[in-house]
Formats: C-alpha cells, sequence, structure tokens
C-alpha cells in the first residue's frame, strides 16, 4: 500500500502500539449545552442524532456498547487493542462525578488502551481535565474539541456559540495537562473560500494540536443547514474542489500533525447532499490523487508566506 503525503492516525497507532487498534464509538446520553439551551438551538448543520450513534436513547448501555464492538471489530479485522471514543455530544457536559463514572467504565478492560473524549471548547475546565488526566498513565488519552473554523464570522454564521479564542483558551490549558489534542475543522461552510480554510490549518499549525479530523460540510435531514440548502442560501462543494481544498489544507499543516481523518462519514438515511460524500473511498482517492498531481505534501507549505 503507498503511504498517503500526510502522517496517518493508523500508521501513528501501530508504531505507538505495536498493531492494528481499532476505535470503537461511544454513546453515554451526555447532551450538549449549545443544544441544550432552547435559545441557542445548536449549530446549523447539526441533526437530532449529534455526530453519535444513537445507541443510548436506542437504550443500549456503555458496558453493552463497548463488548458488542470490541467483538465485532476483533472478528472483523481481528483486531486485539482498542480505542474508546466517547463521541455524541458534548461528553465534557455533565459533573465530575457523572463523569468519572462513565469513563471508569472502560477500566474493566485491559484491550482498550486509548480513550479519546469529544467535547466543544467552551465545555472544559482545570478539573475535567484533572480527571481525564488521571486514565493517561495506562492509555493513551486525548481530547478533540470542534472549532471548526479560524474565522468567528463563520462560527457565528453557523451558530456555533463560541468563537476561535475559545479554541485557543482551550487548547492551551489541555497542553498544560499533557493530554494530546484533536481539533475538527470543516471545510466548506457557508462564506468560506481557499483563504479561510487556510487561516483555519494556520490557527492549528500554531497551538499546541496533535491530531486533527478534516470534515467536508455535508447537509443532514432535519438541520437548519437544509432548510438553507432547499431555500438556495447554500451549496455545496464538488467532490473535486473538496479534493483541491483539502490537498491544500493538509499542505499548510504541521508537519508533526496526525491526520485522523480527511472527510465526513455521513449516514445514508440521513444525507440530503452532496451525494458523493458516500462514497469515502472515492474521495480519499481524490485528495490523494490532488497532492500527487500538485506535488504536496504535509507541511510543504508550512508556515505560509
Amino acid at each position: 500500500m503507498i503511504q498517503p503525503p500526510y502522517r496517518t492516525f493508523s500508521s501513528f497507532l501501530r508504531e505507538r502500539f505495536g498493531q492494528r487498534v481499532q476505535k470503537i464509538t461511544l454513546d453515554a446520553g451526555l447532551n450538549c449545552p449549545h443544544r441544550d439551551n432552547e435559545k441557542q438551538g445548536g449549530c446549523i448543520y447539526c441533526n437530532a442524532r449529534g455526530s453519535g450513534t444513537g445507541a443510548f436513547s436506542r437504550r443500549i448501555g456503555l458496558k453493552m456498547q463497548i463488548e458488542t464492538q470490541m467483538d465485532a471489530m476483533a472478528r472483523r479485522y481481528k483486531a486485539k487493542a482498542f480505542i474508546a471514543y466517547f463521541q455524541s455530544y458534548s461528553n465534557t457536559y455533565a459533573d465530575i462525578h457523572t463523569l468519572k463514572s462513565l469513563y471508569d467504565t472502560i477500566l474493566p478492560y485491559s484491550r482498550i488502551v486509548g480513550l479519546a473524549i469529544g467535547t466543544r471548547p467552551d465545555c472544559i475546565d482545570g478539573d475535567k481535565l484533572a480527571l481525564i488526566r488521571s486514565y493517561a498513565p495506562d492509555r493513551l488519552v486525548w481530547m478533540e474539541y470542534g472549532l471548526q473554523s479560524a474565522r468567528d464570522r463563520t462560527l457565528k454564521l453557523i451558530n456555533r456559540g463560541h468563537d476561535a479564542a475559545a479554541f485557543t483558551r482551550a487548547v492551551e490549558l489541555t497542553s498544560a495537562f499533557d493530554l494530546r489534542v484533536c481539533a475538527h475543522v470543516i471545510i466548506g461552510l457557508p462564506g468560506e473560500g481557499m483563504d479561510d480554510f487556510l487561516a483555519t490549518a494556520r490557527l492549528v499549525s500554531c497551538l499546541p494540536v496533535t491530531d486533527i479530523k478534516i470534515h467536508m460540510l455535508y447537509i443532514a435531514k432535519g438541520t437548519r443547514l437544509e432548510h438553507l440548502y432547499r431555500e438556495g442560501g447554500y451549496s455545496p462543494m464538488d467532490r473535486e474542489s473538496y479534493a483541491q481544498a483539502a490537498a491544500c489544507f493538509i499542505a499548510h499543516l504541521r508537519e508533526d500533525i496526525i491526520v485522523q481523518r480527511i472527510t465526513g462519514d455521513p449516514h445514508e438515511d440521513e444525507l440530503v447532499a452532496p451525494l458523493w460524500a458516500l462514497d469515502k473511498r472515492q474521495v480519499l482517492d481524490a485528495v490523494h490523487r490532488e497532492m500527487g498531481c500538485k506535488h504536496l505534501r504535509q507541511g510543504s507549505r508550512y508556515p505560509a508566506p
């Protein structure tokens, strides 16, 4: 297999653990402070299920989620080591005692070698980070924060509920606890172009961010973004435009950052547009092809002129 022109997550994990490590996604039944407040209502692209699996709403407990997924991954990939990823909604949106009881669910499973906590940058503090840090001596532990864009005007437009400075503060505080930080960014947000994408790449690269997930903006059913799309107020990127933007974005990233993903992962039954987002392999191939044609690699245009 040809190695992509960026630092992949799979390679990083294999170097760290000497074997394949598979991620399992967990739904702890938490909410999001931005959605919990009716006056705020959440981001325009976020549907009722959020970014997770919906397992909690189907009354599947964490223990069952963990064991079912580990068994499935072991059968499918022969995996013997796993990362528990608390993905759905904001996984620090609770009191310390509740969070500890949720995170402690992983402790009986020696095959869980990593812990990832997804949340908002405005939903974290030192006490919560100290708790999360307590799981690190025996595991690879990191935080995942949604930045989406470095442009405050964009964050306001998509009703994100925080500014870029909140992300910067969260990253710096997390780094003080010696935890890895994964930034989530979106390419294709309303009103943004290449200059905006690269501004986001520069912000991520100048902070102690260790990992990144790059998403394309797709339109899910039942969202305010769908309404905007139906009214003609937003058009999603085509695949080639996304590939060009993602390739250039990666080239402007600091070269040591681990690129955990370069495309979104929509559910087929909830996707409105673009339909090309369902074919993950073709999206990856398009980005790799663009980087090859332009002789780009991660960091080749960092720092930006």
